[in-house]
C-alpha cells in the first residue's frame, strides 16, 4: 500500500522555514531607523541564525546596500583587532581619506603600518567611526557578524564603541551569537531576537522539503528527536537517507551519518573512560532517570564522571536526569560506540530496571539478535497497558517490534496487525501503509485482515484517496466478512468516515445493512475502544446517523437516555470512544454546545497521551461547531492544533481544510488574504473529497462577500448544489443555504436560490432539526414570495434555541431590519440592528459590524465608530500565548499548554508588545474584558 511521495528540494534562496516572523523583524533591522537599525539574533546551535542572516544581506544587497560582512572564528579569537580586519577590509583602500593620525591609527592596529610608539585605542575607536560614517554618507551600510562569540575582544570593544555612537549615520548592524544571553561585550541594550526551536509543523514542513522524505514512523520520530532543531531536521533527514529508512534504533534513536560523527567526534574522543561509558548509556536510555543509569553503567554514586562531559557541551546533569545538548548530540554519542559495548549498555539497563517491565522490554529488545519470543511477549504486554491509557504511538512501536522478533509467522502478523491500530489511532497514516503491506504478505485471516483494512481505509481517506478507501475496505467486508462483530462495526465506522469526506451516495448507502445486528461491545475483543456495550452502541449510533443525518436526533436521544459513566479525571478508551460518539452525534444533530463540551472531553483524554488519530473525522466538526457557536478564539487555537497534526502527519485533505476555516474566520473579521490560496484547489482531487470542496466553496464565498463582490459569493455559493438542486454534500452544503440565499438577494437571483432552497427542505424531511429550520426560514424570507417575507423572518429570529448560532442570528436579524427599513419601518428596524451590532462587535466580525452600524445611521441612530482591537495585528498563537500572559501563566506553564518551549513563548511576547502598545506583562489584562 503505497501511502505517499516524495518532497521537494527548495531553491537555493527559499527562506528558512517557520522563521516568517523573524525574517520580518531582521528586515525591519535592515530598513529602519533609530533603534531598530540594530539588533542580535541568539540561538543555540543549528537554530537557523546563519541562514537568517543571509536572508537579510540578500535583501540588502537587493536594495543597494553595501553589506560588510564576517565571521567570528574560535582560531582568530586570540588575536587583537583579526574580526575587526575581516570586517573592514572590503572598505580599507578608502581609509586614504581619513586624517593622517586617524589613518595611521587604522592601519597600525591592522599591521599595515609599523608601530610608532604607545597606540592610543581611541584613535582607533575614532578612525573606525569616521570610516563607517564617512561610506554612509554615499551609501547605506549593514554590518553582519556571525559567532559574535568567538570575536577577539579588542575587536568587540571597537565595534561596541562604535555601534553606541552610530546614532545619526545609515548604518545598520546584525549580529548573531550562540547561546539565550549576548556574549561579554556586546551592549547591554542592544534589542534581541532568540531563535527558539521551530513549531511542530515547521519541522514538518522543512523535512517534508528535503530530497529524500522519510515516512511512517521513521519520519515521526526524526521529527521528535530533532526537537524543533533546523539542523538536527536536516542531518536527521540525510542520515535517514543513507540508511534507507530503516535504521531505527532503539528507545527512538536514528540512523548516523559522518557529518554527524564529525560534528562530535573531537569532543568524545577526548573524554575519559568513564565518562565515554556514561555518555553511552545515557544515548543508549533516554528516558533513564539518573540513578538508572549510573547503577547500569557501574559508575557508582559520585557525580564527578560527569563533569568533563558538561564542560564540553555534551550534556546537563539536573534534577536527576541526563538531557543531551542538542538533539544531533544522543544519536553521535551512541554510534561513537562499537555494537558490542551498545548491545552490553542495554542488557546493564535491563538488568538495572527490574522494577519497569516496560522499559526492561525495550532495552531487551535492543540487545536481541535475530527472533526471541520472551522478548516479543514482554514487548507485547508493554503495548497492551500503553493502549489501555490511550499511548497509541508507545503502544504501536512496542508492537511492532514485538512482531519482528516473534520466531512464528501466526503471531508476527497478529502483532503487525495490532501494532497497525496502534498507529491508526496514533494519527500516522505512513506509518499505517508501512505495516498494512507486511501484515497481507503474512496471513489471510479475516479478522486480521479487517483489522489492517481498517487503519489502511482511514489512512488512505486522510491522504484524500477516498475511492481507494471505499474500494479496501469493502473488500474486507464482503463477501466474506470477518467473523468478529466488533471488527465489522470497526471498519463500517471507518466507511463512515470515508462517506462523509468523499460525499459519494455509493459509500453510504451499504453502512446500515452492514451494522444489522451488530449491538453491544465484548470484553474479549481486541479494541479496546470498543471493550464496553456504551462504546459500541454510542459508536454504531454516530455511524448510522452519518449515513442518514435525518436520523441523527432520534440516536442522540437513544443514546442520552443512558445513565451517564461514573466520572473519573482520566476516562479510558472505550469512555473516550463514547464521549466521541455522542460528540459526533451531536454534530449530525445540530446540537452544538453538546458536540463542542463532547469533543473537548474526547481530545483532552486523547491528547494527553499525543495519540489524536482516533479523533481525525471529527476535527473539522468541531472546528466548524465553534466557528458557528460564536466561540472563536477557541476555534483560532484548534485549528492552530489540527494544522500541525495534519502537517506533522500528512493529512493532506485536512491541510486543506483547515486553510479553509481559517480563511472563513479571516474573511468574517475583515482581515486580508481572505480566499484559500489557489494550490488548496488542486492538492486533492475534489471530485471524491467534497468536504473539502464544500469548506473551500463555503470560505470564497464568505471572502468575496466580505469584499463585497456578490457575483462571485452567489458563484461559489452556488457551486454547493448541482443544477437540480441537489447539496453537493449531503451534510455540508444545506448549512449554507442562507449564504446563498444573501448573495441571490444581492445580486436579484431569487428565483434560482428559490430552486435549491427547495430541494433543501425536501433533503431535510419532516422533521428538519431546529438549525435547519431557522436557516430556510432566513433564506425563504430572503428569497421567496414578498407577502411571506415578514413570517418567515419572524421564524428565523425568535426561537431562543437559535441564540447558540451567534453569528447566523445576527445575520438573519440584520437582513430583517433591512427588509423593515426598506418598508420605512424605521423604529422597528433599530433594535434589530442594535442587538445585530453588539453581536458582530462581540465576535469581531468587522464587516459586518460596520454594515450593521451604517444601516443604525440610515434609520436615525447615531453610532460611535469601531475601536480598533490590537490584538487583531497578531497571529492565533500569539493572541493565545497573549491571553494566557495575561490571565498570569508563567511562560513555562504557557509553554507546556501549547507544547513550546519556554523561548519561543518569550520571544513571541517581546515580539508583540510594540504591537499591541505595552512595555509589561501586567499591562496585557487590560485588553480582555472576558478574563
Amino acid at each position: 500500500m503505497r501511502t505517499s511521495g516524495g518532497g521537494t528540494t527548495p531553491g537555493p534562496q527559499a527562506p528558512p522555514v517557520g522563521r516568517q516572523a523573524e525574517i520580518a523583524r531582521l528586515l525591519r533591522s535592515v530598513e529602519g531607523g533609530g533603534e531598530q537599525r540594530m539588533l542580535i539574533l541568539l540561538g543555540e546551535a543549528g537554530t537557523g541564525k546563519s541562514r537568517l542572516l543571509a536572508v537579510a544581506v540578500g535583501h540588502a544587497r537587493d536594495s543597494g546596500t553595501l553589506v560588510l560582512a564576517c565571521q567570528g572564528t574560535e582560531a582568530e579569537s586570540r588575536q587583537s583587532f583579526a574580526s575587526l580586519h575581516q570586517l573592514l577590509l572590503p572598505v580599507l583602500p578608502e581609509a586614504a581619506a581619513l586624517a593622517g593620525h586617524l589613518r595611521t591609527a587604522l592601519e597600525t592596529a591592522f599591521g599595515v603600518a609599523p608601530a610608532q610608539g604607545p597606540s592610543d585605542p581611541m584613535l582607533l575607536r575614532v578612525a573606525v567611526l569616521t570610516l563607517l560614517t564617512d561610506v554612509a554618507r554615499r551609501r547605506r551600510v549593514l554590518l553582519t557578524i556571525d559567532d559574535v562569540q568567538h570575536f577577539d575582544r579588542d575587536s568587540l570593544d571597537v565595534l561596541g564603541f562604535v555601534m553606541r555612537r552610530l546614532t545619526t549615520a545609515d548604518v545598520h548592524v546584525l549580529l548573531a551569537a550562540r547561546g539565550q544571553t549576548p556574549p561579554a561585550g556586546v551592549p547591554e541594550a542592544l534589542p534581541s531576537v532568540l531563535l527558539g526551536p521551530l513549531t511542530e509543523r515547521a519541522a514538518a514542513e522543512l523535512a517534508d522539503a528535503q530530497p529524500h522524505v522519510p515516512t511512517g514512523r521513521t519520519r515521526i520520530e526524526l521529527l521528535r528527536q530533532a526537537g524543533g532543531n533546523p539542523l538536527a531536521v536536516i542531518e536527521l533527514c540525510r542520515a535517514a537517507a543513507a540508511d534507507g529508512g530503516t535504521g531505527m534504533l532503539p528507545g527512538g534513536g536514528l540512523p548516523q551519518t559522518e557529518r554527524i560523527q564529525e560534528l562530535y567526534a573531537a569532543r568524545l574522543r577526548d573524554l575519559p573512560g568513564m565518562t565515554q561509558r556514561l555518555i553511552l548509556y545515557a544515548a543508549a536510555s533516554q528516558y533513564e532517570d539518573l540513578d538508572t543509569i549510573m547503577a547500569a553503567a557501574g559508575a557508582g554514586p559520585d557525580l564527578w564522571a560527569w563533569a568533563s562531559a558538561e564542560e564540553a557541551g555534551l550534556v546537563t546533569v539536573l534534577d536527576g536526569r541526563v538531557v543531551f545538548r542538542h538533539p544531533l548530540a544522543r544519536a553521535a554519542s551512541y554510534h561513537a560506540a562499537p555494537a558490542y559495548l551498545r548491545q552490553q549498555a542495554h542488557r546493564d539497563l535491563a538488568a538495572a530496571l527490574t522494577a519497569d517491565p516496560a522499559r526492561r522490554a525495550w532495552h531487551l529488545a535492543a540487545a536481541c539478535v535475530g527472533h526471541d519470543e520472551s522478548v516479543a511477549a514482554a514487548l507485547e504486554d508493554t503495548a497492551e497497558l500503553a493502549a489501555r491509557l490511550g499511548g497509541f504511538f508507545a503502544a504501536g512501536e512496542a508492537l511492532q517490534r514485538s512482531a519482528e522478533c516473534s520466531p512464528a509467522a501466526a503471531d508476527r502478523a497478529r502483532r503487525y496487525a495490532k501494532a497497525l491500530r496502534a498507529a491508526q489511532n496514533a494519527g500516522d497514516p505512513s506509518w499505517v501503509g508501512e505495516l498494512y503491506d507486511r501484515i497481507t504478505a503474512l496471513t489471510e485471516d479475516r479478522d486480521l485482515l479487517g483489522m489492517a483494512a481498517c487503519a489502511a481505509g482511514m489512512a488512505l481517506s486522510l491522504f484524500g484517496r477516498q475511492r481507494e478507501a471505499f474500494q479496501v475496505l469493502m473488500n474486507a467486508l464482503e463477501p466474506n466478512p470477518p467473523g468478529d462483530a466488533m471488527t465489522v462495526l470497526a471498519l463500517t465506522s471507518v466507511l463512515n468516515a470515508v462517506a462523509y469526506q468523499s460525499g459519494l451516495p455509493e459509500v453510504r448507502r451499504p453502512i446500515a445493512a452492514l451494522l444489522r445486528g451488530v449491538r453491544g461491545g465484548s470484553r474479549d475483543t481486541v479494541y479496546a475502544e470498543l471493550k464496553t456495550t456504551d462504546a459500541a452502541d454510542a459508536v454504531v449510533a454516530a455511524t448510522l446517523a452519518g449515513a442518514d443525518p435525518a436520523d441523527a436526533a432520534a440516536l442522540l436521544r437513544g443514546v442520552r437516555r443512558r445513565p451517564a459513566s461514573p466520572g473519573r479525571q482520566s476516562p479510558d478508551i472505550a469512555e473516550t470512544t463514547r464521549i466521541l460518539g455522542v460528540g459526533a452525534l451531536a454534530w449530525y444533530a445540530d446540537e452544538s454546545d453538546l458536540c463542542v463540551e463532547s469533543l473537548r472531553r474526547g481530545y483532552r483524554a486523547l491528547g494527553a497521551h499525543g495519540a489524536m488519530g482516533s479523533a481525525a473525522p471529527s476535527l473539522m466538526a468541531m472546528a466548524a461547531t465553534l466557528i458557528d457557536t460564536g466561540r472563536w478564539a477557541e476555534a483560532d487555537r484548534h485549528l492552530e492544533t489540527t494544522g500541525t497534526l495534519a502537517a506533522v502527519h500528512k493529512w493532506r485533505h485536512m491541510q486543506i481544510d483547515v486553510e479553509a476555516l481559517q480563511a472563513i474566520l479571516r474573511a468574517l473579521r475583515g482581515e486580508p488574504g481572505s480566499p484559500p490560496a489557489d494550490g488548496a484547489w488542486t492538492a486533492v482531487a475534489l471530485e471524491e473529497n467534497r468536504a473539502t470542496r464544500a469548506w473551500l466553496s463555503r470560505a470564497a464565498g464568505t471572502a468575496a462577500g466580505a469584499a463585497g463582490d456578490f457575483d462571485a459569493a452567489y458563484r461559489h455559493f452556488r457551486s454547493l448544489f448541482d443544477e437540480d438542486g441537489t447539496a453537493l454534500h449531503y451534510f455540508l452544503s444545506p448549512r449554507s443555504v442562507a449564504d446563498l440565499a444573501a448573495a441571490a438577494q444581492r445580486t436579484g437571483r431569487q428565483a434560482q436560490a428559490r430552486l435549491v432552497l427547495d430541494a433543501v427542505r425536501a433533503a431535510a424531511g419532516e422533521r428538519p432539526t431546529t438549525r435547519m429550520t431557522l436557516l430556510m426560514h432566513h433564506a425563504a424570507a430572503l428569497t421567496g414570495e414578498a407577502k411571506d417575507a415578514e413570517h418567515h423572518f419572524r421564524l428565523a429570529t425568535v426561537n431562543p434555541v437559535g441564540d447558540q448560532w451567534p453569528l447566523a442570528r445576527a445575520q438573519a436579524r440584520l437582513h430583517y431590519a433591512q427588509w423593515l427599513r426598506r418598508q420605512r419601518r424605521l423604529l422597528d428596524a433599530r433594535p434589530l440592528l442594535a442587538t445585530a451590532l453588539e453581536t458582530f462587535t462581540r465576535l469581531g466580525a468587522s464587516g459586518l459590524a460596520e454594515e450593521a452600524r451604517a444601516e443604525l445611521r440610515a434609520s436615525g441612530v447615531a453610532t460611535a465608530p469601531a475601536p480598533a482591537d490590537p490584538l487583531s495585528e497578531l497571529t492565533a498563537q500569539q493572541r493565545h500565548i497573549v491571553r494566557l500572559a495575561a490571565r498570569g501563566l508563567r511562560n513555562r506553564e504557557i509553554a507546556e499548554r501549547l507544547l513550546l518551549s519556554p523561548r519561543t513563548v518569550s520571544s513571541h511576547l517581546y515580539n508583540v508588545y510594540p504591537k499591541l502598545g505595552v512595555s509589561s506583562r501586567n499591562q496585557l489584562r487590560d485588553l480582555f474584558d472576558d478574563l
